[in-house]
């Protein structure tokens, strides 16, 4: 069924309706690496690839939590010249992340680049994302209510919490356009792939040769940890090509 906009936001700035969408195959194929992200920055630094966030930087709310899946965007812009001096403007609610729901498709991950200070994600809009098939989010900013995310076992990852509201004190400018998370460009239908050590974006087209490597990698560290475990001197381990 064709994908229908709300009206919070002009038609425009809703840059597609569908994602690009990558082989179910390949998806599945990163969702078993052992070292999720680890391996994939490994695989990243050969191909030349920058797209890793580290968790020191963007850590996750609830604790063992990993997703792979493809990154439906939102951008908001800062509406007010101080976040916290807010309390006179006009309340009309410019947030538009209702939009991003609207479109998602069961295992997409909501990608929002985001206003430091204010919320840009909170317990009922989660809910709404989650019954709309978002498997998770990742928030360049800060959002409230981290106590519902873990409750309903909905993973995220963000800068950090506020209680301050952000209807009013940000805009959401644009759905399925480009984004910058921590430096790193996130494309529509780029993947995601997210756990407790990070977040790395894998643009799309690179997807199916990066997995490949990652393969690689993913079958010498587990012959690597089965030789250490089964007390192999350390001159063998040494000696021997994993990679």
């Amino acid at each position: 069924m064709a994908k229908t906009p709300l009206g919070r936001l002009p038609r425009e700035a809703i840059r597609m309706l569908e994602l690009p969408r990558l082989p179910q195959d390949i998806i599945e194929g990163f969702k078993v690496l052992v070292d999720l992200t680890g391996t994939i920055s490994d695989s990243m630094d050969q191909l030349g690839i920058v797209g890793v966030v580290p968790a020191y930087v963007l850590p996750p709310v609830t604790a063992g939590k990993r997703i792979v899946g493809p990154a439906l965007t939102v951008r908001n812009i800062q509406r007010v010249a101080q976040i916290h001096k807010a309390a006179t403007v006009d309340k009309t609610n410019t947030q538009g992340e209702t939009e991003a729901h609207n479109l998602a498709e069961p295992g997409d991950v909501l990608v929002i680049q985001g206003v430091m200070g204010c919320s840009n994600m909170g317990g009922q809009s989660a809910t709404i994302a989650k019954r709309q098939g978002f498997i998770g989010a990742i928030v360049d900013a800060t959002v409230r209510d981290p106590d519902g995310y873990r409750s309903m076992d909905w993973p995220v990852w963000c800068k950090g919490f506020t209680p301050i509201t952000g209807k009013w004190r940000m805009e959401t400018v644009e759905i399925n356009g480009v984004v910058e998370i921590c430096g790193v460009q996130v494309r529509p239908g780029d993947l995601v792939c997210a756990d407790e050590a990070g977040v790395a974006f894998v643009p799309r087209e690179r997807a199916a040769e990066l997995l490949v490597i990652a393969r690689q990698i993913d079958a010498g560290d587990t012959r690597r940890k089965a030789d250490i475990d089964k007390g192999t001197a350390i001159s063998d381990l040494l000696s021997r090509k994993y990679k």
